[in-house]
């Protein structure tokens, strides 16, 4: 079952924490989430699995940045989240995606006890131009039915910002 904004308000501060929560970002079963200011763009034209792969980060100006297709972002969220009971579910927003700029199309499914800020994954399939601070995707939330573990991985709990892929650790710890 999805929770109701109206719930989702109601639980704010208990075991779902948005920070910082603004009431204007709430919809009817979904809270926007914005875009920071600062992409991370990878510098190689082969990304390997195992390997660590280096990536640059790019500040978007207030005037915006156009976003070049078939290249991969990666942007994070303003807001920090937490939840505890249930799981978080993030997508783009429509509006968003209307223009061609697809946010999170993959890894969308969170979970419980997920505590950071979220990496959001762009791809554009033409030049578009972003801007900073814009309600780019929503986080929406599950119930969880029967017995759970909490989310404790090492490689994104508790982040400080936004990440690039750290699947070559799956490979090490192997």
């Amino acid at each position: 079952m999805i929770l109701s904004g109206k719930e989702i308000k109601k639980r704010i501060g208990k075991d779902i924490v948005i920070e910082p929560f603004n009431k204007k970002q709430l919809n009817s079963n979904s809270y926007n989430l914005r875009l920071h200011n600062e992409l991370l763009v990878y510098e190689d034209i082969i990304l390997d699995m195992k390997k660590e792969n280096k990536a640059r980060k790019i500040i978007i100006p207030e005037e915006g940045l156009v976003l070049e297709p078939n290249k991969l972002y990666l942007g994070r969220t303003v807001e920090y989240t937490k939840t505890s009971n249930l799981v978080p579910m993030l997508e783009g927003r429509s509006s968003i995606g209307r223009l061609g700029l697809f946010i999170h199309v993959t890894a969308g499914f969170g979970d419980v006890g997920f505590s950071g800020y979220w990496t959001l994954e762009m791809f554009c399939i033409q030049p578009v131009k972003i801007y900073p601070y814009i309600e780019c995707c929503q986080i929406y939330y599950h119930t969880i039915e029967g017995e759970f573990e909490e989310y404790k991985s090492g490689k994104y709990q508790n982040n400080k910002g936004f990440q690039p892929s750290l699947l070559y650790k799956d490979f090490i710890e192997s």
